[in-house]
């Protein structure tokens, strides 16, 4: 999906994972990703956030709930990251991490709302009335009031499997009213999810009906009192789209994929945004007539098309077959021949942490001098420590 953008914005890149790899200092199935690139398209973030009056929470999830990037996405300006599930947040707050919002796309567990409030996020979102009580009850223990976003649907919006919830628009008065009566919680404002997606034909990211949604959700809750403070946006957050959702009134948005490049509108490396991560594999053994390398990063909706097998000096670009839904990617099948021992570079949209992949974070770059700062597995957890 994003091969010929990361040739076109970031060869270097690839140079020096090829590199790294054959130094044997990281593994066939490894993201590798240019720090030193991240933290750039951070700060282009942060910057035209600022002038567009938008607040920024960053997400790790794409790169494997990394906590060492995570701090520096912090000291770079962040004012804290986005946990999309508990378990991340649980490892995020092992380590620290400011965690600023917790409970969407998933709600934190009964067991853990204690512990998570502890952490004082600036908002935990909410899907039901029963949550925001729990939660209510543990903040009155510890002696806090916990601000809510509430989590709104409604007919006609796009939902992914798996991810549906929230409160339908026709019972925010009464969820409003309840809420009132609970106090160790206050309403801070409205999410949903996506509120933005590529448009391929188009070639640009637009507002989806989910967007419309929240606005109304937004607006519902201030008809019936609500100081609604926070309007959070989330998905396909990039220079790309900050403009449009400043002029909307959305207050919060949660760059992932453009703190790495790879938000779809890239594909031709025409984001201000560049690539700053890529995929390296390796070619483990030939089957009638076709290359396979190891495999364990793939991810479904990535749209993995292509790969560049480096052979000494020979550089060739093959296509990849991808495995069906019903098998485990062990291998990925290239559609020709290509010596053993071939390192192998892809590019494409991923959730390393629903890959078994390793994460390689690299500075240097740039200038031709690479060096691994660390080694984490696809969760953040540490193999190899950072160089000191």
């Amino acid at each position: 999906m994003f091969l010929q953008a990361l040739e076109k914005q970031n060869p270097a890149l690839i140079d020096a994972a090829v590199a790294l790899w054959r130094k044997g200092e990281i593994a066939p199935d490894t993201c590798v990703i240019d720090v030193d690139q991240m933290l750039s398209n951070a700060r282009l973030l942060l910057a035209e956030a600022k002038r567009l009056g938008l607040t920024l929470y960053a997400m790790s999830k794409q790169v494997g709930r990394n906590p060492q990037l995570c701090r520096l996405l912090i000291e770079c300006g962040f004012t804290g990251i986005v946990a999309v599930d508990f378990k991340e947040a649980r490892q995020l707050m092992r380590h620290g991490i400011p965690v600023s919002h917790v409970g969407h796309l998933v709600q934190p567990p009964e067991s853990m709302i204690a512990e998570v409030l502890r952490h004082r996020p600036e908002v935990v979102t909410v899907f039901s009335l029963e949550k925001a009580r729990s939660i209510s009850a543990a903040a009155l223990e510890i002696g806090i009031v916990q601000p809510l976003l509430l989590k709104v649907t409604d007919a006609g919006d796009a939902l992914y499997s798996g991810q549906e919830g929230g409160f339908a628009l026709s019972e925010l008065p009464q969820v409003v009213a309840e809420l009132s009566t609970l106090a160790g919680v206050s309403i801070a404002g409205v999410t949903h999810f996506p509120c933005m997606q590529y448009d391929a034909k188009q070639q640009r990211t637009v507002r989806t009906a989910n967007m419309d949604t929240l606005l109304s959700a937004r607006d519902i809750l201030v008809e019936q009192g609500v100081d609604v403070i926070h309007v959070n946006a989330p998905s396909a957050s990039s220079c790309e789209t900050f403009a449009e959702l400043a002029q909307l009134g959305v207050t919060h948005a949660e760059p992932g994929h453009a703190l790495t490049g790879t938000t779809p509108a890239n594909q031709r490396g025409t984001c201000q945004e560049k690539i700053a991560m890529l995929y390296l594999t390796e070619v483990s053994h030939q089957y009638e007539g076709r290359a396979y390398c190891f495999g364990g990063g793939y991810y479904r909706r990535g749209n993995l098309d292509n790969a560049l097998v480096i052979d000494g000096d020979d550089r060739r670009r093959d296509r990849v077959i991808t495995p069906d839904m019903s098998s485990i990617d062990y291998c990925l099948q290239l559609a020709e021949s290509h010596p053993i021992g071939s390192a192998v570079v892809m590019c494409f949209r991923t959730q390393v942490f629903v890959t078994r992949s390793d994460v390689a974070l690299i500075s240097g770059v740039s200038t031709g001098k690479p060096v691994l700062m660390g080694l984490y597995d696809s969760l953040g957890n540490t193999i190899k420590a950072e160089a000191k």
